[in-house]
């Protein structure tokens, strides 16, 4: 049976031990690394992604600098606009002379809201001019008609990363309530509050928090896609509330009046006029007052972000936030996604290599083909629409042929206050969003930019992108074996394809709509399937917690689908050799975090941390015993009728 003792053990990297790969796949390869790797003082951990996306932000930020010396270096007007917000993030002797300035009239909007009634009059206004309200609105496709967009609204977030952070006896969460009303009294000072009125202000806005802990959804909630899609009337949902005008805030916000609403917290509707009426009204006012407050002071000027910045380096563990120039980078990077990775895909990665790529991830799909035609558990009827799925999938590589045109709306006010422009772009791009309601869903729609270290799967576009920054060693290189490099981005490449048939992407179809296109006995099979990754994760030991096998199955499921669909590709090489693709797949997961950051992940994260990603996925391959020599005595070992196998 799985070693839950040496598994989790693993799972201690603040004291790791090199070992055996048959005693501990992950340490073997990563264990030495571990011992000497340092956590960047700016970072809240180190390894594969984090070195990458570091090495990323370096080139990037030299390349600004150099833009900003020469301006005729700049090819196009989008990348112009982009270098303009860097020098202006940068300035900060400028910044520093506006200070609180910018974000006064906002908050004197927040502060003279004198009623519930006037709330609710005004919700739509402060929605559109993205303040924090008590009921965020989005407008998305619909999960069951994916040609068309809708109205989705939810719950507001927590204070703290989620529900366990409030539970008694958590120290850690009982610390950073106490440090963040240490930093909302701060930056309400800074913004002209009295200690006494700061107070009562940061008081009441955590009594409103702590209202909202037992009702908004949990992360393992969250996890489950499927159960935020739930349609209402729109007539029955105006019906819903007695402290907000339901009708008139939709209408107003989207500018038409909907046939339906997409509920994606019923708890959290149910119990609306419960957490926001007249007798809770200063609470909620105060609680959106320091939420927006904390929300923008990055963008006001250095002493700003320093101050608000306490907070975060307590909540991830870090000893120093980014340097100016890297928080331009990343500003920029955010504001200007698509432009900044249309830059970087151009120039760092290249048609060429789109090219290889993409024939990569196409001979991924054809041995996924192959694995679904020849499953052995599937009836025939599932298979042919399983494939049909698998084909309408469309694949975005490295990075998309042009920006939207919405980039060219932004444009970068020199003369006024970073504040304001990022404002000006905020509502730019919400207004944009809103206006979907009465478009065509646009599926050329990249959900990440080029400059990114990752991938990731829509599943209501069917699509799976993969950004060109993730495109390198230890992932893939031309230095690398074919073994290698099937471990490494092989096996990312086919995670994604693999979400496709998780838990969530399989229901929906090759449309992206939820359908059910399974068997009743086939489903029935995959929903087993899926509850013995379940417990295969299930309760294993990791920093003195325990692992929670329903928040990650999704990404267990596409892990273990992946593994074994890049492990059949890399076998039709001549000069295969399974411990090379074995080590590689452990070197990609090397990371070493803060505590804080691993407690955070741990509690949230759809992932498995790293080292059970590395370790208990290998063990489920049976080539990986052979590969190695791991018998019954040995750490690894896995019992073959507990190994997990669904693609």
């Amino acid at each position: 049976m799985l070693n839950k003792t040496i598994v989790g053990g693993a799972g201690n990297i603040l004291a790791p031990e090199e070992t055996d790969v048959k005693e501990n796949l992950y340490l073997a390869v990563n264990g030495a690394w571990q011992k000497t790797a340092k956590i960047p003082d700016d970072r809240p951990r180190t390894g594969g992604f984090a070195e990458l996306d570091k090495g990323v932000e370096e080139t990037l930020i030299n390349d600004f600098h150099e833009f900003v010396k020469d301006e005729s270096k700049i090819d196009n007007d989008l990348l112009k606009q982009a270098v303009k917000l860097y020098e202006l993030v940068n300035d900060t002797e400028k910044l520093h002379k506006y200070h609180q300035k910018p974000i006064i009239n906002d908050l004197r909007k927040l502060a003279q809201i004198k009623n519930l009634q006037e709330l609710s009059d005004g919700l739509a206004d402060l929605t559109k001019d993205q303040f924090v309200t008590p009921m965020p609105l989005s407008v998305d496709m619909d999960m069951k008609d994916t040609k068309h967009n809708v109205v989705y609204l939810q719950g507001p977030d927590l204070i703290l990363p989620n529900q366990s952070y409030y539970a008694e006896g958590n120290e850690s969460g009982k610390a950073l309530l106490k440090k963040y009303a240490e930093v909302a009294n701060h930056l309400l000072a800074m913004v002209g509050y009295s200690l006494a009125d700061s107070q009562a202000i940061v008081n009441n806005a955590l009594a409103f928090d702590k209202t909202l802990v037992p009702i908004v959804k949990t992360p393992e909630e969250w996890a489950d896609d499927v159960k935020t899609y739930n349609p209402m009337d729109f007539k029955e949902f105006a019906t819903k509330s007695q402290s907000v005008d339901l009708k008139k805030f939709i209408v107003d916000t989207v500018n038409v009046t909907p046939e339906k609403v997409i509920n994606a917290e019923p708890r959290y509707l149910e119990n609306f006029d419960k957490l926001v009426n007249e007798a809770t009204f200063e609470n909620v006012k105060d609680w959106m007052l320091v939420r927006f407050l904390f929300a923008k002071a990055d963008s006001l000027d250095e002493e700003f972000r320093q101050t608000a910045g306490e907070y975060q380096l307590a909540l991830r563990g870090t000893k120093e936030l980014l340097s100016r120039d890297k928080f331009a980078y990343h500003t920029v990077s955010s504001y200007f996604s698509e432009v900044v990775g249309l830059y970087y895909g151009q120039k760092y990665f290249g048609e060429k290599a789109k090219k290889d790529v993409r024939q990569m991830v196409e001979k991924m799909i054809f041995v996924y083909e192959e694995r679904l035609s020849h499953n052995d558990w599937l009836s025939e009827d599932t298979k042919k629409k399983a494939v049909v799925k698998l084909k309408k999938m469309v694949l975005k590589i490295g990075y998309p042929d042009n920006a939207r045109d919405i980039y060219k709306k932004f444009q970068i006010d020199e003369n006024a206050s970073l504040y304001d422009n990022l404002a000006a772009i905020e509502k730019i791009k919400y207004a944009d969003e809103l206006a979907k309601i009465t478009k065509p869903v646009d599926r050329t729609v990249w959900l990440m930019p080029g400059n990114m270290v990752n991938a990731c799967y829509d599943p209501l576009r069917n699509d799976i992108t993969f950004p060109a920054a993730i495109l390198q060693a230890p992932f893939y290189s031309l230095d690398q074996t074919n073994s290698q490099n099937f471990g490494g981005i092989g096996a990312v490449i086919a995670h994604e394809i693999s979400h496709a048939f998780d838990n969530n992407g399989a229901q929906f179809d090759e449309f992206g709509n939820i359908n059910n296109w399974w068997t009743k006995a086939d489903y029935a099979t995959f929903k087993k399937l899926t509850q013995k990754m379940i417990d295969e994760f299930e309760g294993i030991p990791y920093i003195g917690k325990k692992v929670n096998g329903t928040l990650i199955v999704s990404e267990n499921i596409a892990d273990v689908g992946g593994l074994r669909c890049a492990l059949e590709a890399a076998k039709e090489d001549d000069d295969f050799s399974a411990k090379q693709f074995f080590l590689n797949w452990a070197r990609v997961w090397r990371i070493k975090s803060t505590k804080q950051l691993d407690e955070m992940l741990l509690s949230l994260d759809v992932h498995a941390p790293n080292i059970l990603r590395a370790n208990v996925q290998a063990q489920n391959m049976d080539e990986f015993y052979d590969a190695f020599g791991v018998t019954e005595k040995d750490g690894m070992w896995l019992d073959e009728d507990k190994r997990v196998n669904i693609w």
